[in-house]
Order: C-alpha cells, then structure tokens, then sequence
C-alpha cells in the first residue's frame, strides 16, 4: 500500500473505554430515576450520561497532560453514541444529523455545568440541572437533590489521581 499511514487506524484507547463504561453503570443506576426523579428515557439516560462525563471533564481539566484522555473519552462517548442509534433503528441518513445535534447539545451542558461547578452559588448548579437534565417539568428545588449529588461527585472526584484515572478506578460515590 503507498500511504499505510491514511488507512491505519489508531488504536482504541482502553483507557477511555473503560472509564466511560463506568460513567454509563453509574449513569444507570435506577436512583436517578426513582428517587432524583429523572425521566427514564433515551433523552435522560443521555443526560445522566452528559452530567457524568461533563463531572469527569471538569476533574481532568485541572491536571496538566489530560487532555488527551478527555479528547479519548469524548470520542468514545460519540462513538457509543452512534452505535446506539444504530441499535435502535435510526437510519444512515439521519445519524450523522442526529449525532451532531447530540454533540451541541454536549457542548451546552458542559459549558452550563462546567461555569457551575466553578462558581459557589449552588443555584447556578441547580438551574442548569433543572433547565437540561428535568427541561422545567419539576419545581426548581427538585433540581436541588440532584445539584447535591454533583457537588459531592465532583467533590469525591478531586483527590483521585491520574494513576487512578488511568486503572478505571473512578469513584463519583454513591447517590442518595
């Protein structure tokens, strides 16, 4: 082959699919549908997964030399993405559109949750919840619980490591 290097492609980064197959079992668990009161659908799993991501991107942002891994999990985010639209049924045409209105709507929330999480003013959290995760259906304080939940998340996510990043040890703590 003249250009073997065109075709080649990279390696999957492991590193990365391990962690964003973490985000999506804590992502999963029933409580943020029970008890937090997200909706379980299509469009609250992907927000539940957003917020995940969205936390785990906020705790690399500070270490110097991540970028690289937050690009891989990004990718590998989209990359499910569009394997689960697939999956359900959504046709060739529609996807690359589809994706792309997923990828801005990524991009909305993580600027929203990322000025949160910076700023002390724990309604600017909640509202941001409240606007993209419940979409206004619940009172404002309902997005309280869940605000709660990621402060402690991005909290518990801070003293954690590189080398823990790297293992696939990822501890966002257990939502109550």
């Amino acid at each position: 082959m003249i250009f073997p290097a065109l075709f080649r492609q990279s390696p999957p980064d492991t590193t990365a699919q391990n962690l964003y197959a973490l985000i999506v079992a804590q992502a999963r668990l029933p409580v943020f549908y029970t008890h937090f009161g997200v909706a379980d659908t299509v469009d609250g799993r992907f927000d539940m997964i957003v917020l995940h991501v969205v936390v785990l991107l906020h705790r690399l942002n500070k270490e110097t030399g991540a970028a690289t891994l937050a690009q891989a999990l990004f990718d590998e985010m989209f990359g499910d993405m569009d394997r689960s639209l697939r999956e359900m049924g959504v046709s060739d045409l529609r996807i690359g559109g589809t994706v792309k209105t997923m990828a801005r709507a990524f991009q909305g929330r993580h600027a929203a949750y990322d000025a949160a999480l910076e700023s002390p003013d724990d309604q600017a959290l909640e509202k941001a919840l409240w606007r993209n995760v419940y979409r206004g259906r619940v009172p404002l304080e309902g997005a309280a619980a869940l605000a709660g939940y990621v402060r402690a998340a991005a909290a518990r996510l801070l003293p954690q490591t590189m080398d823990d990043f790297r293992a696939g040890r990822v501890l966002f703590g257990i939502p109550t």
